[in-house]
């Protein structure tokens, strides 16, 4: 499972729907509907939410807008009616580096074309879920030593 930090915009078709389809499989998780993958690192931020579920639907609002604006129709009845406003995650600068490099690393093997495109991005805006602070990788980060 992975739940970027990075902003949608980034992923390529394939990271974008799979992406939709994690975030779905959290939500399940967070709602008690699986037994699979209750301790996954990657749900450690929402845990930690005052309203973890509120918290990953505003995360995957996101994910089904970028989704809407390229054409693709994810099926928004899968998110709860909007909640309001919540609180944006901080996410550490070392979390988005670490994020950035091996997306490029999957694009160059699945969509170079994407990936070329995505070259002149700039540095990487994070998802709008989260805010930017400075640190270093996220503790819960697999891989991180």
């Amino acid at each position: 499972m992975r739940l970027w930090s990075v902003h949608p915009r980034y992923l390529d078709r394939r990271g974008l729907v799979a992406l939709w389809r994690e975030g779905l499989l959290a939500q399940a998780v967070l709602r008690g509907e699986t037994r699979g993958y209750r301790f996954h690192p990657q749900l450690q931020r929402f845990l930690e939410c005052e309203s973890p579920l509120q918290s990953l639907d505003a995360y995957l609002r996101v994910v089904h807008d970028e989704a809407t604006r390229r054409g693709y129709r994810f099926d928004q009845t899968k998110l709860a009616p909007f909640g309001g406003a919540v609180r944006r995650i901080a996410v550490t600068r070392g979390q988005i580096e670490f994020e950035w490099h091996p997306l490029h690393r999957k694009l160059a093997r699945r969509d170079p074309e994407w990936l070329e495109a995505l070259s002149r991005a700039g540095r990487p805006r994070t998802h709008p879920s989260f805010r930017l602070i400075d640190g270093g990788i996220e503790p819960w980060e697999r891989g991180n030593g």
